[in-house]
């Protein structure tokens, strides 16, 4: 499946559903005579390089002909200022409540016209790699952001002969392709900290005043996931693995989680080196409900330096980086500064070659999936046995922020916080997904797992137990016990977390995290108009819960 770039004229009007007033003022702008069409990834590299403000490491870029550069290219490093992630208070969905489609089409209009005196480089990526869902993204951005320009072009998949044969031969989706006009340095005069505008519907965005390159990425794979959500596929912010075992036997796993959780970490685990295992991706992908394959959206990885040292051997990987300091080593040579010493939420483009054993696509039906959460009352990992209450605790994913975002004043980071299904990106009901993944469950027979890796009680659990539960439900040796008098839920005796479900306080703790799931449920019956109303099954699953505690 792919999008549609061009149409035929007497295709083109008004009740052609590609079209709206923001789309078009978007599109419009990518055709001026001060817009320069970027080609190639080595064009691109050769602008961003020569761009001002540009750090050009003398860090090599490993194996750069295999990734569509120049040999001798090196690894560029370029800082935005103050804001180092990204604002979800920048966010604003046409379709949503109380969002005026007429005032946003007047500030994208006005937005485009402050476009006029600048050059503009428009660069063209796929997302999606592999013919069962591929979408087209155009970025339009000024003169003075190649750099963003260029890890957008690396984060997806630029133009080659072979994906644009892919592209081409791909089952054409009712959809247009992706539009993102971004103007960093312009701010509305009614969004004067910035604008995330997304029409999803039509599959353009406008930025304005957003620095920072996770705005870009994640922006487009806003409106990449829309386009998965209305076209058959279950839309995920995660990470997936295939364990493949002697005699064809295989098992593969998704993990969900925000950045911080520990999704890339469990994605990437080897196990030292006792199971061939298989990565898609460890950010974003898509699950078809048809038949429960799976294809990666991004060959590369956009991923946190904080844990990665100067010398750590993952940084031969690097493509790009951003937010992260340099200096100048024993030998004469500028390299980067890492672990978040300058500030937090270091980030770096990573190539496809980081990952031995990737692939675009799983054809195998997904085997497991596990929401990562960090609500101190769940033990390290707990089994769902309902497909309604498997659902619904993705639906009520709990979690804590990350240095990942730029928070509003007052917001603690430490406080616990529902992210439905880890996708602070959907821009379509709840309900969707929420049915998706339900669908998974009850009719694909995935198995449901949530793991804490944050603190059980007061007590941190450590990632090595995390990967261990891993391991032992890949290879079925993992044994699970029922949780106290739960009907649908089962636990893992590890020793030091064992759940006392007698324990008073602990109940409290059940208590407290089921009506923390309900007032959430509750409250999108109201909030943005009732848009994110899940169906009553869900409410009186957790219902059902807290009755279980005191039977």
């Amino acid at each position: 499946m792919a999008t549609i770039a061009n149409y035929r004229r007497e295709d083109i009007n008004k009740d052609n559903p590609i079209f709206s007033p923001i789309r078009t003022t978007i599109e419009s702008t990518f055709y001026g005579n001060n817009v320069v069409k970027v080609s190639s990834l080595s064009e691109a590299y050769k602008l961003a390089k020569n761009s001002p403000g540009t750090i050009v490491t003398d860090m090599p870029v490993h194996r750069p002909t295999e990734l569509g550069l120049d040999e001798g290219s090196k690894i560029l490093l370029f800082n935005d200022g103050e804001i180092t992630g990204r604002f979800a208070g920048a966010r604003v969905i046409i379709g949503e409540h109380n969002v005026d489609e007429g005032q946003f089409s007047a500030i994208a209009r006005e937005a485009a016209f402050h476009t006029r005196y600048k050059k503009l480089y428009h660069a063209q990526v796929l997302i999606g790699l592999h013919e069962d869902f591929m979408v087209k993204a155009h970025l339009l951005i000024p003169e003075g952001y190649e750099n963003t320009m260029y890890s957008w072009m690396l984060n997806f998949q630029y133009i080659t002969e072979e994906y644009m044969k892919m592209y081409k031969d791909s089952v054409k989706l009712p959809e247009g392709d992706i539009y993102i006009l971004s103007i960093p340095e312009y701010y509305p005069p009614t969004h004067p900290n910035g604008l995330a505008l997304f029409d999803p519907n039509h599959n353009c965005a406008l930025l304005c005043g957003m620095r920072y390159f996770g705005e870009h990425k994640k922006g487009t794979l806003t409106l990449a996931w829309g386009i998965a959500n209305r076209n058959g596929f279950a839309s995920c912010h995660g990470g997936i693995k295939r364990y493949n075992f002697p005699g064809n036997e295989k098992y593969t796993i998704g993990v969900f989680g925000l950045s911080g959780s520990g999704k890339s970490t469990i994605t990437h685990e080897k196990h030292d080196g006792k199971y061939d295992i298989t990565i898609l991706h460890d950010d974003a992908y898509v699950i078809s409900t048809e038949n429960g394959s799976s294809v990666a959206l991004e060959p590369s990885y956009f991923d946190k330096t904080q844990d990665y040292p100067t010398n750590h051997p993952s940084n031969k990987y690097l493509l790009t980086v951003q937010n992260c300091g340099v200096t100048m080593d024993d030998e004469g040579n500028k390299v980067i500064v890492t672990e978040d010493i300058r500030n937090g939420n270091g980030r770096a483009v990573k190539s496809k070659l980081w990952a031995e054993n990737r692939v675009n696509k799983i054809d195998e039906p997904v085997d497991a999936i596990a929401w990562l959460m960090k609500d101190a009352t769940i033990p390290p990992v707990i089994k769902i046995n309902n497909p309604i209450l498997a659902s619904t605790m993705g639906a009520t994913l709990a979690t804590k922020r990350s240095t990942a975002e730029r928070l509003a004043e007052g917001v603690d980071m430490n406080a616990l916080v529902i992210e439905p299904y880890a996708n602070p990106f959907r821009t379509y009901p709840l309900e969707n997904d929420y049915e998706k993944f339900k669908e998974l469950f009850a009719n694909r027979n995935v198995e449901c797992y949530i793991f804490n890796t944050g603190h059980f009680l007061n007590k941190k659990i450590p990632k090595e137990i995390t990967l261990k539960i891993l391991e032992d439900i890949a290879t079925k040796k993992a044994e699970f016990k029922e949780l106290g008098n739960f009907s649908d839920i089962e636990f893992m005796e590890i020793e030091g977390f064992i759940p006392n479900m007698k324990d008073e306080e602990y109940q409290k703790m059940w208590v407290n995290s089921i009506n923390y799931r309900k007032q959430f449920l509750l409250d999108m019956e109201i909030f943005k108009g009732g848009r994110d109303k899940l169906p009553k099954e869900a409410l009186e699953l957790l219902e059902k819960l807290e009755k279980e505690i005191y039977l």
